[in-house]
């Protein structure tokens, strides 16, 4: 009997019930392995200082504002930010694929840290350590993707996850204004949010309006001998490239997705995308065959 994924991408349903995707398995065992090494004193406990991200001494120590998502301050810390990865990360993962999972992983957590430089009056020089902003990110990625799927509260009590995550908002936003002393980055939790939603919503509008700043033209210089402006590289074959590279991942993801469900369990959208996906390579091959004949 084969077994049907317990998230679905039309009518979901919380709960965990298809294997673990393959960056989640990886960030997982990199935050649990670099915390048992600092609890074993075998990476001393003083490392925090040069991992984590404190905004005085990030010009120089600017590895930082990556390595402090891989540590934490505590067993709980580090146990309940996996947990959240543990069941949402793996229906992201296998929506996007593998490559932009980790990228919007790891951007969130940047916005977390930049949120720190924003706001430096409020946080003062303190010390941030752990994965909390870019699992904030990741939670308001999955209530944008399935806004009617179910949370249980303390395991008890079902929200539907836009109403979780924008009370979470919510509480985060005031107790970053009122400066919660309770030694919890809340501003980090808010960049992850920001960070998360903006790149969601807008970031193929920023990334087109990049684009548009970067291919501009550039002014005939006013003296010597008058030259007329190179034209900007055409940016089709990248762009073809990233198309080609995000199919690739695409297929894979569908092909795993076959390998663990079998085929009963793909969209209709899915079928469609496989069907273009093969008739693009017959085109292509046919394409080749009329070449040689030539």
């Amino acid at each position: 009997m084969m077994r049907r994924p317990a998230y679905q991408t039309g009518g979901i349903r919380f709960g965990h019930g298809f294997p673990m995707s393959r960056w989640v398995v990886r960030l997982m065992i990199a935050n649990f392995a670099i915390f048992l090494l600092m609890a074993m004193r075998i990476v001393p406990v003083g490392a925090v200082d040069w991992l984590g991200f404190a905004v005085p001494g990030f010009l120089t120590r600017p590895w930082t504002i990556v390595t402090y998502m891989f540590v934490h301050g505590g067993f709980m810390h580090v146990f309940m930010n996996m947990l959240a990865l543990f069941f949402f990360g793996p229906p992201l993962e296998q929506k996007w694929g593998s490559r932009f999972f980790l990228r919007f992983y790891l951007v969130t957590g940047l916005g977390a840290a930049a949120f720190s430089v924003l706001l430096y009056s409020l946080t003062g020089p303190t010390i941030m350590v752990g994965a909390s902003g870019a699992i904030f990110g990741i939670l308001v990625a999955f209530a944008l993707n399935w806004p009617d799927a179910k949370i249980y509260l303390y395991f008890v009590f079902p929200v539907p996850a836009k109403w979780f995550v924008a009370a979470l908002g919510a509480f985060t936003l005031l107790s970053t204004v009122q400066g919660s002393a309770d030694g919890v980055a809340h501003w980090a939790h808010l960049g992850g949010l920001v960070t998360g939603f903006v790149y969601l919503r807008y970031g193929d509008r920023i990334g087109r309006l990049a684009n548009r700043l970067l291919y501009k033209e550039r002014p005939v210089a006013p003296r010597g001998r008058k030259r007329r402006a190179a034209p900007p590289p055409d940016p089709t074959p990248r762009r073809r490239r990233r198309e080609d590279g995000d199919s690739l991942d695409e297929v894979d993801r569908i092909l795993d997705k076959i390998r663990a469900s079998g085929m009963d369990s793909l969209s209709a959208r899915e079928r469609a995308f496989l069907d273009e996906v093969s008739r693009q390579y017959q085109q292509t091959q046919g394409t080749r065959k009329k070449t040689r004949t030539h």
